[in-house]
C-alpha cells in the first residue's frame, strides 16, 4: 500500500510540473536535497539545497514553456525510512523557434520519512543541449547560461 501511495504522489508531481507548478515539488523536498542533472547545458550540474533545486525548476519551465511530461511507469523499492522511486517519462515542448522538443528519461528519487533527499535526472543530455542552443538562437540567452549550482546563485 505504501509503494502504491508514493507512486501516485510521484505521478501527481510530474502532472503539476506539466501544469507549470514548480511549487508543488518544493513542499516535499528536504532543505538539503541533492539534485543532479548530467550533461553540458544550462540545466546540468549538481545542487545541494531546496532553493537551488527550485531555481532549476523555474529555469527549466522558462526555457521549455509548456513542457509536458508523460509518465510511462513508476517503480519503487524500500520502506518509509529509505524509499527509492524511479519515474520513467517522456517530455515534450514547443521551443521558441517553433521546433518540437522531445526527450526520454528516468528520474530517480530518494525519499526518507516523507522527505525527498535526492533527485537524479537521467535523460538524453545531447537533446537538452541541442534544444538549449536552439532556444538561445531564438533569443533567450539564459539557455546558454552556466548551470545553477547553489542557493547564492539563484537570486532572480
Amino acid at each position: 500500500m505504501y509503494h502504491w501511495y508514493v507512486a501516485r504522489r510521484l505521478r501527481a508531481v510530474f502532472d503539476r510540473i506539466s501544469e507549470g507548478d514548480w511549487r508543488a515539488v518544493g513542499a516535499a523536498v528536504d532543505e538539503n536535497v541533492r539534485h543532479v542533472a548530467w550533461g553540458e547545458h544550462a540545466l546540468s550540474g549538481e545542487r545541494h539545497s531546496r532553493a537551488a533545486f527550485e531555481a532549476w525548476l523555474r529555469r527549466a519551465l522558462r526555457l521549455f514553456p509548456g513542457l509536458r511530461f508523460e509518465v510511462q511507469r513508476v517503480g519503487m523499492t524500500g520502506g518509509p525510512w529509505n524509499t527509492w522511486g524511479a519515474v520513467h517519462w517522456t517530455d515534450r515542448a514547443v521551443l521558441l523557434d517553433g521546433s518540437l522538443y522531445e526527450n526520454h528519461g528516468t528520474t530517480w528519487i530518494n525519499i526518507r520519512w516523507g522527505r525527498v533527499v535526492e533527485v537524479l535526472e537521467y535523460m538524453d543530455t545531447e537533446a537538452v543541449a541541442a534544444a538549449c542552443r536552439r532556444i538561445a538562437a531564438a533569443g533567450l540567452e539564459e539557455a546558454t547560461a552556466a548551470p545553477l549550482l547553489e542557493a547564492a546563485e539563484v537570486a532572480e
